[in-house]
């Protein structure tokens, strides 16, 4: 038999559990700072910090005592090292270190998500789960699905760019005046509202259209119907009579296109022109290039010598 004491300070509540076999719970003790962080609508990292260095020896005591058990009948101390708040980890780790280091149990360092996906164990009775197996994990700072292909085996298949759910109820339930935390809040608010207030109109993406389209078509065909005609396909390449430019057919061009495209290019560049006798500068004037019909600028001077 197995007993593992687990200590959890990622965010803003120090809770502590003892745990048998890792199946079942002997104890579980959470001290809550909702009411600290309820008058800044949402969780001060620095209160949190502070607040769990007050709470965490008093919830690790409740939880030993509740399960009837002492520090050396432990075998393993457990906690969590990550993600989370800074501040709020290293109070959690701190004295989950000087638990370990006093009573000579070995420490173990716990992934928060993936302790999130292993409660589900705990929950429920134990059956042993035929992987792969998706996982959603829904937390207050994490909305993600993971793909885990055995135990320890895990796969991130996506998540939210920008907050998780937990997160935008907090920030919609501070647009409506709702307390903290809003998700609890605006459920409560939702059960005691009117369903049909507002008539919303029913999104559809492109690919479901495209759906209703093809089924729509498919049974006017199965009904032989006079007014459906099938359209031919669009033809992908294009016809030697039409001619490509470019790479596209000539027909898809604009009439602008069409008209530039029709006129003859020259073969080659044209001669450069020769410089008259005009060209030649007098004595007095300044050097400069006045040929004729020259693509030389005028500021160029000429390069004829006198």
């Amino acid at each position: 038999m197995s007993i593992i004491l687990g200590i959890e300070t990622s965010c803003d509540e120090t809770a502590a559990a003892v745990i048998i076999d890792g199946q079942r719970i002997a104890s579980n003790v959470v001290a809550s700072q909702i009411d600290l962080h309820a008058q800044y609508g949402g969780v001060y990292p620095e209160v949190a910090s502070r607040a769990h260095v007050e709470a965490i020896d008093p919830v690790v005591r409740q939880a030993l005592t509740d399960a009837a058990l002492s520090i050396d009948r432990l075998d393993a101390i457990a906690v969590t090292r990550g993600p989370g708040l800074v501040g709020s980890l290293l109070v959690g780790i701190s004295y989950a270190k000087g638990l370990a280091l006093m009573s000579g149990k070995p420490l173990l360092g716990i992934n928060h998500l993936e302790g999130h996906i292993y409660s589900l164990w705990l929950t429920q009775p134990l059956q042993e789960a035929n992987f792969p197996v998706v996982v959603l994990i829904v937390s207050g700072g994490h909305t993600e699905p993971v793909l885990m292909r055995g135990h320890g085996v895990y796969e991130r298949l996506g998540g939210t760019l920008d907050d998780a759910a937990g997160e935008a109820f907090d920030k919609v339930g501070r647009v409506l005046g709702l307390p903290f935390p809003g998700g609890p809040n605006i459920q409560r608010t939702a059960e005691a509202g009117q369903a049909d207030a507002y008539q919303f109109p029913a999104s559809q993406t492109r690919s479901i259209v495209r759906l209703q389209l093809q089924r729509a078509k498919d049974g006017r065909a199965a009904r032989g119907d006079a007014h459906f005609t099938e359209r031919p396909a669009r033809r992908k390449r294009c016809d030697t009579q039409r001619g490509c430019i470019r790479g596209r057919c000539r027909g898809e061009l604009s009439s602008r296109a069409r008209r530039c495209a029709g006129r003859k290019r020259p073969s080659a560049r044209p001669k450069p022109m020769t410089p008259t006798k005009s060209c030649w500068p007098a004595a007095s004037a300044p050097m400069r290039c006045c040929a004729r019909r020259s693509r030389t600028p005028r500021s160029f001077p000429c390069a004829i010598p006198r």
